[in-house]
């Protein structure tokens, strides 16, 4: 079966669907990407769901499962200084005045791979146009595909089409699941030594080794617990960051990300329809406000391209 678009018009709140699956050692694996945002609806190994989904009349509750580039999370008043000169982004989350998940999270990603090829896999392209506090030209891909043990890989790319180089950092913003095992149910590891520290408008102003209840190395219960926290120093394991949350039963859930995704940021909210607690791990190449900070902040020369991969990986008893 090849990677189909649903009929147009199905979902106006996200636009085309598409759906991948493939057989694998684990049972049937399914998933379903979206054109708004180039965001991931659900995925399932075997029936059981590991990421959060929402209605399909809705738009993405708390940016559930949206691709965020050139830039994750917020940059502060949407401000930046660009060569001595100030750069105003538009201010999309009023609640805080920042500017908040790059410059794509209202914008429809069009199918470029063939689809009918491989049944697993499916790529999509956004185009990033120069704008007042961007004046920029990007493409921005994605690759998501499923492996023989029913794991979805997400590869993302920057494009620079542009005549000048450009600040760039790429994130994604999936929640994660283990069926219908209630998050406050589950142990939560993060493999970062270092938690960035942030004010009331969540914007990092420092950094402290992890400690008390923000350390989460050796694993900790969810609980009714709240967080909205960025970390570093994470560690490499077979070339990956990695950061789990395991159920009761032994059945576990991987976040993992490339070397290029040294920044992890956790969200516990009850925001999620049907859900009384959800947990984002969100991969980030760079923390919140790069722009100002320089933080984990890349710059992309003209026709170059930055490509990073991360994904996400169920785990069985036994």
């Amino acid at each position: 079966m090849s990677a189909t678009p649903a009929v147009p018009g199905t979902h106006p709140a996200t636009g085309s669907q598409y759906q991948i699956a493939r057989s694998t050692s684990r049972g049937r694996a399914e998933a379903r990407i979206a054109s708004l945002a180039g965001a991931l609806r659900s995925y399932s190994v075997a029936g059981t769901d590991y990421a959060e989904t929402y209605p399909d009349d809705s738009l993405p509750p708390s940016a559930c499962g949206i691709l965020l580039a050139p830039w994750p999370n917020r940059v502060a008043d949407g401000k930046w200084v660009l060569d001595g000169k100030l750069q105003q982004l538009d201010i999309t989350e009023p609640a805080t005045g920042n500017a908040s998940h790059g410059l794509l999270r209202n914008t429809g990603y069009q199918r470029i791979d063939d689809g009918g090829q491989v049944a697993g896999s499916v790529t999509l392209r956004a185009e990033i146009f120069p704008q007042h506090g961007y004046p920029f030209h990007l493409l921005h891909e994605v690759t998501y595909s499923l492996d023989d043990d029913g794991g979805l890989r997400v590869r993302q790319s920057l494009t620079n089409v542009g005549e000048s180089r450009a600040p760039f950092a790429l994130g994604a913003h999936p929640f994660l699941r283990i069926g219908s095992v209630p998050a406050e149910e589950l142990e939560l590891t993060v493999s970062g030594d270092t938690r960035l520290t942030s004010n009331e408008r969540l914007i990092p102003v420092g950094s402290e080794p992890v400690s008390g209840d923000f350390d989460f190395r050796a694993g900790r219960t969810i609980g009714n617990r709240d967080l909205d926290s960025a970390y570093t120093g994470l560690t490499l394991d077979g070339g990956e960051y990695r950061h789990r949350l395991a159920a009761p039963d032994g059945r576990t859930v991987t976040l993992w990300g490339g070397p290029e995704f040294g920044y992890v940021h956790v969200f516990l909210t009850d925001k999620i329809p049907g859900r009384s607690r959800a947990v984002a791990l969100e991969p980030m190449t760079a923390p919140a406000n790069a722009l100002n900070s320089g933080e984990g902040l890349c710059w992309l020369e003209p026709e170059s391209t930055f490509a990073a991969e991360w994904g996400i990986r169920p785990g069985f008893p036994g």
